[in-house]
């Protein structure tokens, strides 16, 4: 009976899974068309085929399979948007990451934790919880956003570097406030940034280490051993370097980030791989990215629930719109004015305020605080998805339209 328990539970997995491939292909040939990032067509996607309209998919936010495909998905995604910068430009934008990704996220979930104070009358502890909740910007949504709408290149790597960067801060800021919360802990912004400091530099030296080691098997003129099985050394070392950095208690998807950048920078320590194994290796990551991203935004939109949603979802969404239009804007100007030496045009900045959608890391943490029965857990759970449906549906739609018109399109 066990045995043939287990194997109706394999089969419903196994045709489910198949379901999302089919049903998300069509999808993201459909995105193309009409010209929007797959992203927003998948969610849409995901709550169409989902248990609260037609029901062909059911696989648990709490199921096994589901925090897999979350864990590694948003690691390999991040990898590949690690792959796609360069050192060149990361020099000149480097300070503006840095204040943004750190400075940024306590503004941010400020800001929003006022507005949510005042709009849903909540206590001003929970209302900063959801603040610190939402204040992360998302990687796994922006990576592929910026892989289909090429917008100018120091523009689009400082936004993915700080998606990357942003979700340790995120976390940190997000648990130090419960700690107050649930009155088990005191918070401290000197010891929340001390924090991110310790769990940042791991987390690099450990993408460093791996990135360099990758690279030198795959790459090097003479130690290139494992040069032909190079996509394989990519899905080792993506799942090394984030066990590396969370087994000594730092960001792990900072660590994969790293790595990313390293292996997509192994020219500058003079290692070059063959055309056809480049190429080879180029087409998997590609594809690999392709359809973690289906599988992520397709599960995440068959996750929503309406049903919690209902309740907040009027105080939800000014609240949200506070995030987008006032919390956002005032971080970017705020933390990109010291950076004199990047000399950020103001069409810039204006299209880094629009670019901040909230996704996969913003959901992990609500899923948390709900396990964890926090203050206002539910709460915090549903507007979360909330701003996860309203930043990718119109936020994310958008993008290519507004880097056009602000003149920020590259031309290949």
């Amino acid at each position: 009976m066990e045995a043939s328990a287990s194997i109706e539970i394999a089969k419903h997995t196994l045709l489910s899974c198949g379901l999302i491939l089919a049903i998300g292909t069509l999808a993201s040939l459909l995105a193309q068309k009409i010209r929007i990032p797959d992203v927003a067509v998948f969610l849409i996607t995901g709550i169409a085929i989902g248990p609260q309209a037609l029901g062909l998919v059911h696989i648990g936010a709490e199921s096994a399979l589901n925090q897999i495909i979350l864990l590694f998905g948003a690691s390999y995604i991040l990898f590949d948007g690690g792959a796609t910068l360069r050192f060149a430009v990361l020099k000149q934008v480097w300070i503006t990451i840095v204040v943004i990704a750190t400075i940024g996220v306590v503004i941010t979930a400020g800001i929003t934790g006022l507005a949510a104070h005042f709009i849903l009358g909540i206590p001003p502890i929970v209302a900063l919880l959801l603040g610190a909740t939402l204040a992360s910007t998302d990687p796994a949504t922006l990576v592929p956003i910026f892989r289909q709408v090429r917008i100018r290149d120091r523009v689009a790597q400082t936004v993915m570097s700080e998606s990357a960067f942003n979700d340790a801060m995120g976390a940190i800021l997000t648990f130090s406030i419960l700690a107050v919360a649930t009155g088990s802990g005191s918070f401290s912004l000197t010891a929340s940034l001390l924090g991110l400091l310790e769990q940042s530099v791991i987390g690099i030296v450990a993408g460093i280490v791996l990135g360099y080691l990758a690279a030198l098997l795959i790459a090097h003129e003479k130690m290139a051993f494992l040069a032909e099985y190079a996509p394989v050394v990519t899905l080792v070392a993506v799942i090394a370097a984030y066990f590396a950095a969370d087994g000594l208690h730092a960001s792990g998807f900072m660590a994969v980030f790293v790595f990313g950048i390293m292996l997509g920078n192994k020219e500058a320590f003079g290692f070059k791989m063959e055309p056809g194994e480049a190429q080879k290796l180029d087409e998997f990551v590609l594809t690999t990215a392709f359809i973690l991203r289906l599988f992520i935004f397709i599960l995440l939109g068959a996750q929503v629930d309406f049903t919690l949603m209902e309740k907040y979802w009027l105080g939800g969404t000014a609240v949200v719109t506070v995030l987008m239009l006032v919390a956002r804007p005032a971080t970017v100007f705020l933390c990109t004015w010291p950076d004199r030496r990047a000399r950020w045009s103001f069409a810039e900045m204006l299209f880094m305020c629009w670019t901040r959608e909230t996704g996969v890391i913003p959901a992990a943490l609500a899923g948390l605080l709900l396990g964890m029965k926090a203050p206002g857990a539910q709460m915090i759970a549903s507007v979360t998805f909330i701003a996860i449906l309203m930043t990718i549906l119109i936020q994310a739609s958008t993008t290519e339209w507004l880097g056009r018109r602000l003149g920020l399109l590259e031309k290949n």
